[in-house]
């Protein structure tokens, strides 16, 4: 029996996550009314969440929708936690007040600003709490001046990925990974003044690195591990997806991209890169480690969902921690610096058939960009002082 025979079985036999499927709508198929019904029934055990909601789905799609695209920033005191913890690409936020801040703003400079829910991989109960991986389509136009400075009047179109711990109707933990630079571009903004202005922020803090996961990969003279970590997979094709993950990225196989993917995959990448097939795909992943050569790449989440279009999604949360040795795709980050560098970053892959028929990866490059430059700016303050 081939790994596509396996993966058909195992799901045929998942009973649990046929009746899932059964009750929460997923993202794909409906518009939002259907996904955020004014009068819906509860088709899911929910214990202490609002009665609004329906469904695990209907709760972050809505919740988000409200806060972010209708401006109740207020629903955060009742959906985040007082002592709730942000991580983002740049920083990490570690209260309820903290997160009210950064979303206003976010909002004030970009008044006309929509987030349009793309799919929502989950896991959970009403009694473990769930796990939300959100993907987000923004669209807005700069028009005031905030965080990213004086308004250039230009339109954006960017992805974002949130993942959410919830537990009876609030956030506990939040990691966010939204596409900064592609932004960044479309907006005639200099990528390069902008991570200078975030990494001179942080060293005047007293800050000469951002550090957002570790891992285990080549420690003294070893090689790469020759077996994935398997530890937080649940499932048959969490652990499939485990296996080729370490492969590709730690043993750097990629040629085993080519009989994971089907021939017609579709790849939506950082910086809202549209790409086809199986070759596009090898090089995006082969220029990503290639700007970080002797990065270790470090699942921290998976979960999947079933899909109505056919087979299933999976949502990998992960780091990749190396150091910037080599030309890849990170084109910003310029000649090798030799800095070390950590990126967070959340995949969603579609599989159907035993392939992989989409892939959404999402990490920005502007976090490694300020990485990069607080580093200098380290050693340039350790030089200065050896003077």
């Amino acid at each position: 029996m081939d790994m596509a025979d396996k993966m058909d079985s195992a799901a045929s036999k998942t009973d649990v996550a046929a009746a899932r499927a059964e009750k929460v709508l997923q993202v794909e198929r409906h518009d939002y009314p259907d996904l955020a019904p004014a009068n819906g029934k509860r088709t899911q055990a929910m214990r202490g969440f609002d009665p609004i909601y329906t469904d695990i789905v209907d709760y972050i799609v809505r919740c988000t929708h409200k806060i972010w695209d209708e401006r109740d920033i207020g629903l955060i005191y009742s959906h985040y936690t007082h002592n709730c913890v942000l991580y983002g690409t740049t920083g990490t936020l570690y209260t309820r007040e903290e997160v009210v801040r950064d979303t206003i703003q976010r909002l004030v400079s970009f008044p006309e600003r929509r987030g349009m829910a793309t799919q929502v991989i989950w896991k959970g109960d009403e009694n473990a709490g769930f796990y939300t991986s959100h993907l987000v389509t923004g669209t807005g136009r700069h028009t005031q001046n905030g965080h990213l400075g004086y308004p250039t009047g230009r339109m954006f179109t960017s992805r974002t990925i949130a993942d959410c711990m919830i537990y009876e109707n609030k956030i506990y933990r939040e990691w966010v990974v939204a596409d900064t630079t592609a932004i960044l571009q479309q907006l005639g903004l200099d990528v390069q003044a902008y991570a200078e202005r975030i990494a001179s922020a942080a060293f005047d803090k007293g800050m000469v690195s951002l550090d957002i996961g570790e891992n285990r990969h080549m420690i003294g003279q070893y090689p790469p591990e020759a077996e994935a970590d398997l530890s937080i997979a649940s499932n048959d094709l969490e652990r499939h997806t485990l296996r080729w993950l370490h492969d590709v990225y730690n043993r750097k196989m990629l040629g085993q991209i080519a009989d994971l993917y089907a021939p017609t995959a579709q790849y939506h990448g950082p910086l809202m890169a549209e790409l086809y097939g199986v070759a596009s795909i090898i090089h995006q992943t082969l220029g990503l480690i290639g700007s970080l050569p002797d990065a270790a790449f470090t699942p921290q989440h998976i979960c999947t969902t079933p899909c109505e279009e056919g087979g299933e999604k999976v949502a990998v949360r992960w780091i990749m921690e190396g150091h910037h040795l080599g030309y890849g795709i990170l084109n910003h980050l310029g000649a090798p610096t030799g800095k070390r560098v950590q990126m967070m970053g959340i995949t969603h892959f579609h599989y159907k058939n035993g392939k992989i028929v989409d892939e959404w990866r999402v990490y920005d490059e502007a976090s490694a960009l300020v990485q990069v430059k607080l580093a200098q700016m380290a050693d340039r303050k350790a030089a200065m002082l050896i003077a």
